[in-house]
């Protein structure tokens, strides 16, 4: 068979959807113009100026390594600053482009290594109380959320005053606030690398979210919430697009008396839904629809952002591993939750934190059997580790890495 058959033209595309799918939220755009025509479609994709943050000396790097950190924004506009359509406002529940602000709601490191092993998806608690890396607005501490918004509403001011036209100073603004946001992440986890970014709005997820659903996920008990419009069963059961973002953005109950949520669990959810979305994505019948991809490939162009240097079939040679389920989900911790100045905030300890994420990305050799049998300690802490096995799929604790290649059942 040739190498440009057309069954040899649809594996590729499959490898690369599940690439995309493991190694990014935007999935939630990239997809859809990988699977039409990358070099079109990458024409029309926002390809940002931002600088890449680099590792820090003495952080190791190893040669063909990736390092992507997806952002995800509560942002309810595109990216062009433009309101969505109004059937996306009312599917949502995010009232309109008045309400919301820039945050990074959804912040995820993805690590690829390099020659093989384990790749590696870290969550960032949104409302980590860090060090900005440069300062935005005058402000040098706050939620790690809010570094990009900051840097966004201080260069935006800036640019207007100097006398930018509003649309240039617009995105000009927005690369700021991505470089921030970037290095301020960088710095919290220890002066890791940035090799790429995937920026996607509430929209790109639900267009996302349309083309796939239903979607299989798994509670471990019933839950309802007015402010996300979640209302779900307790069990396995399939959701529609609508519901799926109720599933990923709900972070309390205002039902049941006995169900206790945080935004760490809210956290989980985002990281279940997207190995459920992986495992719909193998499906070689998911994206056959050519009319289907080419609606996607239009809202990815106005809901998804990536770096200049960005480029899908770079990772092809990791998909298979990747869609089978060689990838494991950690939320990084917290120390407890806290007021700061009056605002919400989690407490956090920067160093822990960064040798743990250290000894996650190059970890140590794995040590050699213990005669007596007993659990080799994990090397970030010292203790047996707590991962799953693969075929586990129940999750009651939201720090508990979590394996893909089964739905997982989460709180």
């Amino acid at each position: 068979m040739s190498p440009t058959s057309p069954r040899v033209r649809r594996n590729r595309r499959r490898l690369l959807f599940a690439v995309s799918a493991l190694v990014t939220v935007a999935v939630v755009g990239t997809v859809a113009f990988v699977a039409i025509d990358l070099a079109g479609a990458a024409n029309g994709i926002h390809h940002s100026d931002a600088v890449l943050p680099t590792a820090a000396a003495g952080v190791p790097q190893d040669e063909g390594e990736q390092n992507i950190l997806i952002m995800g924004l509560d942002s309810r506009v595109d990216e062009d600053g433009k309101p969505y359509p109004q059937e996306i406002y009312d599917a949502i529940h995010a009232e309109d482009a008045s309400v919301g602000g820039y945050n990074t709601n959804v912040l995820m490191y993805v690590h690829i290594p390099a020659g093989g092993g384990q790749a590696v998806a870290l969550s960032i608690p949104r409302d980590d109380d860090v060090d900005y890396a440069g300062a935005p607005g005058g402000a040098r501490k706050g939620k790690i959320k809010e570094a990009y918004g900051r840097a966004f509403a201080a260069k935006d001011d800036e640019l207007r005053a100097a006398g930018v036209s509003e649309d240039d100073a617009y995105q000009q603004a927005r690369d700021a606030a991505r470089a921030e946001e970037m290095q301020t992440v960088s710095q919290f986890l220890g002066g890791v690398p940035i090799d790429h970014f995937v920026e996607v709005t509430m929209a790109a997820f639900y267009r996302v979210a349309q083309a796939v659903q239903p979607l299989d996920v798994c509670l471990n008990h019933a839950t309802a919430d007015t402010f996300s419009g979640a209302d779900f069963a307790a069990g396995p059961q399939q959701i529609d697009a609508a519901q799926a973002m109720a599933f990923v953005r709900q972070r309390r109950d205002t039902k049941y008396d006995n169900v206790f949520l945080t935004d760490l669990d809210r956290t989980r959810r985002q990281q279940a839904f997207l190995v459920s979305l992986a495992l719909k994505l193998r499906d070689a019948q998911t994206f056959t629809d050519f009319g289907r991809m080419q609606d996607l490939l239009d809202t990815a162009k106005q809901y998804v952002a990536v770096d200049k240097g960005f480029d899908l079939l770079s990772l092809a040679s990791t998909a298979q591993r990747l869609a089978g389920g060689d990838v494991t989900f950690q939320t990084l911790p917290i120390e407890r939750f806290g007021t700061v100045d009056g605002e919400s905030v989690n407490i956090v300890d920067q160093k822990a934190i960064a040798a743990q994420v250290s000894a996650l990305l190059h970890p140590a050799p794995a040590a050699a059997p213990d005669p007596n049998g007993t659990s080799a300690p994990d090397s970030a802490s010292g203790a047996p580790s707590a991962a799953p096995s693969p075929t586990s799929a129940v999750y009651t604790d939201s720090e508990q890495p979590l394996r893909a290649g089964a739905v997982p059942c989460v709180n």
